[in-house]
């Protein structure tokens, strides 16, 4: 893509767009928004209601405010964006890759905040839109229209080091959020794919808080096999782990996110209480048909339904 758009590290903000205004999407637009960002969020009608009529409110571990930012439901609304954050379910990707595609500017930057290791390959395959990577860790939910509450961490790395993700490393920066550049993001999305596939399904199915999960001797057990086995398969894989060689440190690791974020349910949890479709396929779902070194010829749905 030709990058059209000049994003100057110091003096005015570049225009950022939110594409899935929940959690993740609130808490980092939030944030850009309340360091001066124009910003606009694309979400669900109730969402941007709520927005448009009070703000968004942040619940934050450092403050409580409401923060102005220009709300819609429309993808057209990414027009004019020079970074867009690309924030729905995983579940979401090809659909919202294809409404996203005859509005986005050209030379805008797209970065992924999901969970999963895949979802760049999933943009690029259904709308031929270049997108960077990123690890997120945050715990933060949306107890209501317009509302975001964080109780935990709230940084990101991404990758890999290029002009494109120095100049978006700085915008999350001057924002006060830590974002750090990785020359192996796959490696990085590979470590949080370890997290999740060791927290997130456990804390749905005993919705437990992460806290519970990590004090449980149950549950431990449970989190020792799941990492060896994303361990196992991410080797097959010829993925290079930074630092998890050991499935010792890999669970240590885990636990060390169980603390960090302790009193958060996993964002499994919180769909399976919404009645909304989760994004097992992506996390466990995606490492069940590589456990023998095949790979699967769709992606099956193993999506968890409660009631």
């Amino acid at each position: 893509m030709k990058e059209d758009f000049a994003m100057t590290l110091s003096g005015s903000w570049p225009r950022v767009a939110v594409v899935g205004a929940g959690a993740v999407g609130g808490y980092f637009g939030g944030l850009l928004a309340d360091a001066g960002a124009p910003v606009v969020m694309i979400g669900r009608r109730a969402f941007a209601e709520a927005v448009n009529h009070a703000g968004l409110f942040l619940d934050t571990l450092q403050f409580q405010k409401s923060v102005r930012v220009e709300a819609s439901t429309e993808p057209s609304a990414v027009r004019g964006a020079e970074l867009v954050l690309f924030c729905v379910k995983t579940t979401d990707n090809a659909a919202t890759a294809r409404e996203l595609a005859p509005f986005l500017p050209p030379g805008a930057i797209v970065v992924s905040l999901q969970n999963g290791v895949d979802n760049v390959e999933q943009i690029r395959a259904a709308a031929n839109i270049e997108a960077l990577p990123a690890a997120v860790y945050v715990a933060a939910s949306v107890p209501g229209p317009g509302r975001v509450k964080h109780v935990g961490r709230g940084d990101l790395v991404i990758g890999p080091d290029s002009e494109k993700t120095v100049k978006v490393a700085e915008i999350f920066r001057r924002a006060n959020i830590p974002c750090r550049i990785s020359g192996n993001i796959e490696g990085e999305l590979w470590t949080k794919l370890i997290w999740n596939c060791a927290l997130n399904a456990l804390s749905a199915l005993g919705q437990a808080r992460y806290r519970q999960t990590a004090e449980s001797a149950d549950a431990r057990k449970l989190m020792d096999a799941i990492v060896d086995e994303v361990l196992a398969v991410a080797r097959a894989a010829g993925i290079v782990l930074p630092g998890l060689e050991d499935p010792k440190a890999a669970l240590a690791g885990a636990m060390k996110i169980a603390t960090q974020m302790a009193g958060a349910f996993s964002s499994t949890a919180q769909d399976i209480n919404r009645s909304r479709r989760t994004e097992i396929d992506s996390l466990n779902g995606y490492i069940a048909p590589r456990r023998g070194g095949g790979r699967p010829h769709a992606r099956e749905s193993r999506s968890l339904h409660f009631g």
